[in-house]
Formats: structure tokens, C-alpha cells, sequence
């Protein structure tokens, strides 16, 4: 059976849950525990009904205004200019009520926004590495940025659109039911209830479209992203059009749904169109008679044709609004189902910091395997004692660097035990057990802001003295402050503006200003030229004395000095000890030192050969 982690075993596509659900989710953020807040919600709903009230009783005042007109009573003249008055004190209420209401919300609104933006930023920083590695980023940004703009829209129309629109069809069907009588209630409601029908219907089936818009904008935007963060790696191979044939595929898909979204749009606009005309045109004609048979006054017929123009502006726009609310729900879903998903490693209960004394080491039995079928570690033991310096080497898959990733507890092992202090990791807080080790990995992760917060990342609330002291540490203050900028010199995405061995040094001062006391180095020069890689390894000796420390090897040569030696092979130890003891075993240890004596002095002569023939005379031939 393939191991399947938890957070892939309880993602859901979005269309698994239902909308109420999103909705209720949404609500505790709006009705938050602060008295502001909540007073805020309340004194909003006031206004809004306060709103509609003004907002209906404006066409009960004109009806007025025009049967009085309508009499042959000059000497009254004072009333409707009274009413009229009115009529204009209620329209500047009703947009002044609209505006207190949104301006007295937006504070509710932001502030739910916000928090819901940090508590999935938060919980995503909580997942498993495994999840990280399995989601792709770009697609995974796109989910929230969509529901974060899903959330702002819902908050929008749904509150201030939607609501006050119901609100307002209820009072309009009670009016006409009081003063007409039932069958202009009815008309007036078994429009709306068709409109809301068929607009339902159409747009549930519409949605399958807009979602496989956003599936096909998600990858497209993961495909852009991706190539343009290995920019390089597409030069070298002269990639682009490849990569811009895969963009373009995306972006087929992308048109192909969007074109059916649209032309399924234009079908849904025709029929409530469709449906407002039958019912605006069978409620005017009703009317029209009985003002003729003299059982309504022109007013009546004015107040019945101002009622539904002034009921079915707002409600056609509401086939916009509710496609738009159905979109947001979809993209909210998206984000909310990340919150869901829960951790594969969390501390466990009654969890305590891990209390670092001398920083020992020890890996007892450990099997650890990524995937059930393929093992990756098996029994592994080993101890590093406190102060000193223990390398693990091997092959490439022998599972050197998953030994890092569970010591810093990425992953929880499937037997054995893992102990600093005599403390097993699962045991103690992550915040703590991370805290207390230090990493310089081989490919050294940048922030794309400066220098100066690089090194700070190490310890965000280090003062400007500690930060320059562990770059004069790591040997990378002069560089520093050769550069026109100094330490507020911009690295580039992902440090691309430094050097391999600028990059490392940054990595070093940034770990030697988090002052753990266990050092793991991961094949942290691997990827550096020989004279750099000295450099670096003679600022990694200075910055790991008295320190326990793990390095993962790949270059033997780095590592002759330690103090104790482990070769991994296929997930086993099957040799360990010091540099010379290895050697003169004769085994695996000996024979890849052998073979990288020989890659070195190769590539000794082939520098020599190249720095000669750059000297000799041209055109003369040089035999080495």
C-alpha cells in the first residue's frame, strides 16, 4: 500500500463542499469576539434597513405628489411642493443610509479579510515539507489570492447587494399585496421566483465552465512561474519555444472554457431578460385597466410601474451579481479547503521546548521511508557527541540528506528513536527543537530583498552591531561594503545576483547570528569551485568549533578531519570511523576516495593543459 500523507489524503476538490458550508465558515470572521466589531455589524444591518425603508416609501410619496396635482385645486399647491420636498429628503436618505452603512462595514470587512489571509498564510507555513513538495506554488498562490478576492466580493454584494435587494422585493410585495390586493403580490413574486429559478439552473450548469477556466489559468500561471524561476536552466538548453508551447497549451484550454463560458452567458442574459419583460409588461397591462375602469388612479398606476422598474434594476443586476457570488464561493472553497488540511507532524500534546545543554546527538534504529515500497533508511545508529564533528557520505539516494530532514523533523520516522540531549525529538516543541540547530545547505535559499535582511533572517530582532559582526565572521563584510549599496544591496530572485560563494557566506552570517548549538552542514560546498570550496570550508571549521556537528558530504576531502565518519549505502551504515582508519580498510570509503583522487588530478591537469596553451605563442604548438 503507497504511504499517503494525511494532507493529500483529506484534500478535496473544491465542489466536494458545499457553499453553505463556505459561507458558515466565512461568518465567525465577521462576527468576531471584538465589542467594536460586532457593534459595527449591528449599527451596518440598521442602516441597511433603514436604507430600504426610505428607499420604498419614495414612490408612495410621488404616487401623492401626482394625484394631488392630478385635482383641479390650484389653492393646493403648498401640499406637493411639502411632499415633493420629501420626496427629495428621502432620496438623499437613501444614498446617505447606503454610504454610513458601507463606510461603518468597511473597517468589519477588512479586518475579516485580513485575518483570514494570515490564518491560511500561517497554517500553510505549519504543513509538512511532503505537502509543499507535492502542491505547486504557483497554483497554490493563485488559490489564495482568488479566495482572498473572493471573500472581499462576497463581503461586497452579497451583504450590501443581495440582502437589501430581498429585503426590499418583501416590503414591495407586502405594499402592493396591502393597497392592491394579492394578484399584483403574486405577479410580482412569481417573476422573481422564476428569474431566480432560471438563473439558478443556468448558472450551476454554467459553472463547470468558470471552473475549468480557473483550472486551466492555475496551470498555465504554475507553467509561467515555474519556467521563469529556472530562466537559466531554459537558456542552456535553448528551450523557450518549448516552454512557450507549453504555456500556449494552457492558454488553449483556458480559451476554449472561457469561449463556452461566454456564449453560455449570453443565453443566461437573454433569458432574464426575457423573464423581467413577461413580468413587468402583465403587471403594467393589469394595471392599465383598472386605472381605465377608474379602481386605480394614475398615481397607483405610476406608484406599480415605479415599484417594479425600481425593484427590477437592482434585481437584473443581481444575475451578474449571484454568477459573480457563485465564483467567489468557488474560489473561497479552494482557499478554505488549505485550512483543512491538517499537519503530518504536530507536536504532541503536553509537547515541552527541548532543553539543549551539550547538543548530543543520537540516531538509535531509525527506518524512515518516503514511500512504503521503497526504503530509505534501516537501522541506522549513530551518536555525535557533544563538540564534535560526524560526516555522513555515500552515493547519491543513499539517504544522506533525509537524515537532515529528520533531524529537523520534516518527517516523523517509522522506528527508532531520534535524541538531542537524550530527548526524543517527537517529544519537544518543532519551534524549539529548529531553534537550536543551525543549517548551511548546499543550495542556499535567498530572499529577494537585501543583504542586510538575508542575514538578519537568521535573527529578525538582532540589532545592526550583531548583524555585521557574524557577516566579519563568515568573511563577507568586506564585500559588503565594496558594493555601492553596501548591506542594502538586493540579491535577485532566489540570490541570483551573488555568486555561489557569496550566496554560502551570506548562508554562514546568517547561521552564526541564530548561535545554535548543533551545526548540520549539507553538502554545503558540493556546488563550488575548489578554491571557494577551501575558503568556505575553512570559514565552516571556524564557525563549528565547540559546536556538535553534522555534515552530509560529497566531496571526501572536506571532511578528512572529522571525527568520525559514516558511509551510507542503500539506507545502512556499512563502514564508519576516522578519515585514516577508513582508508586503510580498503572498502567503500577507500575506493571513493580513490576514484575522486583520480576526478581531481584529472582535472588538475586539464588546468594546467588550458593555463599553458593561454600562455604559449600563437599558432605554436605546446605538448604537455
Amino acid at each position: 500500500m503507497v504511504h499517503m500523507p494525511r494532507e493529500a489524503q483529506e484534500m478535496r476538490p473544491p465542489a466536494a463542499r458545499s457553499h453553505m458550508h463556505t459561507i458558515r465558515t466565512m461568518l465567525p470572521y465577521l462576527w468576531q469576539r471584538s465589542f467594536e466589531m460586532r457593534g459595527r455589524v449591528v449599527l451596518a444591518l440598521i442602516l441597511l434597513v433603514l436604507a430600504k425603508v426610505a428607499n420604498v416609501y419614495v414612490p408612495i410619496l410621488y404616487k401623492q405628489v401626482i394625484d394631488i396635482l392630478g385635482k383641479d385645486h390650484a389653492v393646493l399647491i403648498v401640499v406637493p411642493i411639502a411632499l415633493l420636498i420629501a420626496y427629495g429628503a428621502l432620496r438623499i436618505a437613501t444614498v446617505a443610509f447606503g454610504e454610513l452603512r458601507d463606510a461603518v462595514f468597511a473597517k468589519v470587512a477588512e479586518r475579516a479579510i485580513r485575518t483570514v489571509s494570515l490564518r491560511v498564510f500561517e497554517h500553510l507555513h505549519q504543513l509538512s515539507l511532503r505537502f509543499h513538495l507535492e502542491r505547486r506554488t504557483g497554483g497554490l498562490s493563485r488559490a489564495i489570492e482568488r479566495g482572498v478576492k473572493g471573500i472581499e466580493f462576497l463581503l461586497t454584494f452579497m451583504l450590501f447587494n443581495i440582502l437589501p435587494t430581498l429585503v426590499e422585493i418583501i416590503m414591495v410585495c407586502g405594499i402592493l399585496w396591502w393597497f392592491y390586493g394579492v394578484s399584483y403580490a403574486a405577479i410580482t413574486f412569481i417573476t422573481i421566483a422564476a428569474y431566480i429559478a432560471f438563473t439558478l439552473t443556468l448558472t450551476e450548469w454554467r459553472l463547470k465552465f468558470r471552473r475549468r477556466m480557473n483550472q486551466q489559468d492555475s496551470e498555465a500561471h504554475t507553467k509561467a512561474i515555474d519556467s521563469l524561476l529556472n530562466y537559466e536552466t531554459v537558456k542552456y538548453f535553448g528551450n523557450e519555444q518549448h516552454e512557450a508551447e507549453r504555456f500556449d497549451e494552457s492558454r488553449r484550454r483556458y480559451e476554449k472554457a472561457a469561449v463556452q463560458s461566454k456564449t453560455s452567458l449570453s443565453m443566461l442574459n437573454i433569458g432574464q431578460g426575457a423573464i423581467i419583460a413577461i413580468g413587468l409588461t402583465g403587471i403594467t397591462i393589469k394595471a392599465g385597466f383598472e386605472v381605465a375602469a377608474g379602481t386605480m388612479t394614475i398615481g397607483d398606476f405610476v406608484l406599480v410601474n415605479t415599484y417594479l422598474i425600481q425593484l427590477y434594476i437592482p434585481l437584473n443586476f443581481l444575475g451578474f451579481v449571484y454568477r459573480e457570488i457563485k465564483q467567489s464561493l468557488t474560489d473561497m472553497e479552494a482557499m478554505f479547503e488549505l485550512t483543512h488540511v491538517h499537519p503530518e507532524i504536530e507536536d504532541r500534546p503536553g509537547a515541552k521546548p527541548l532543553e539543549v545543554a551539550d547538543g548530543e546527538i543520537q540516531f538509535d534504529q531509525v527506518c524512515f521511508a518516503y514511500d512504503e515500497r521503497r526504503p530509505i533508511l534501516n537501522n541506522v545508529s549513530f551518536k555525535v557527541p557533544p563538540g564534535q564533528t560526524v560526516a555522513i557520505v555515500g552515493a547519491s539516494g543513499a539517504g544522506k540528506s533525509t537524515v537532515s530532514r529528520i533531524l529537523f523533523r520534516f518527517y516523523d520516522i517509522e522506528a527508532g528513536t531520534v535524541q538531542i540531549d537524550g530527548q526524543d525529538i517527537r517529544e519537544v516543541q518543532q519551534d524549539s527543537l529548529r531553534a537550536a540547530i543551525g543549517i548551511v545547505p548546499q543550495d542556499t535559499v535567498m530572499f529577494n530583498d537585501s543583504i542586510y535582511y538575508n542575514i538578519a533572517y537568521g535573527r529578525p530582532e538582532a540589532s545592526k552591531n550583531d548583524i555585521e559582526q557574524a557577516a566579519r565572521l563568515a568573511h563577507i563584510h568586506d564585500f559588503i561594503i565594496s558594493q555601492p549599496d553596501g548591506y542594502k544591496t538586493q540579491v535577485g530572485e532566489r540570490g541570483l545576483k551573488l555568486s555561489g560563494g557569496e550566496k554560502q557566506r551570506v548562508a554562514i552570517a546568517r547561521t552564526i547570528l541564530k548561535n545554535p548549538r548543533i551545526m548540520l552542514f549539507d553538502e554545503a560546498t558540493s556546488a563550488l569551485d575548489s578554491k571557494t570550496e577551501k575558503e568556505i570550508q575553512d570559514n565552516l571549521r571556524e564557525v563549528s568549533r565547540d559546536r556538535s556537528t553534522l555534515v552530509i558530504a560529497h566531496r571526501l576531502s572536506t571532511i578528512i578531519d572529522s571525527d568520525q565518519i559514516l558511509v551510507l549505502d542503500n539506507g545502512r551504515i556499512i563502514e564508519r570511523g576516522r578519515h585514516a582508519k577508513l582508508l586503510a580498510a580498503n572498502g567503500n570509503y577507500a575506493e571513493m576516495w580513490r576514484r575522486q583522487q583520480e576526478t581531481a588530478e584529472l582535472q588538475k591537469e586539464l588546468d594546467e593543459r588550458l593555463k599553458l596553451e593561454q600562455h604559449s605563442p600563437q599558432g605554436e604548438e605546446t605538448s604537455v
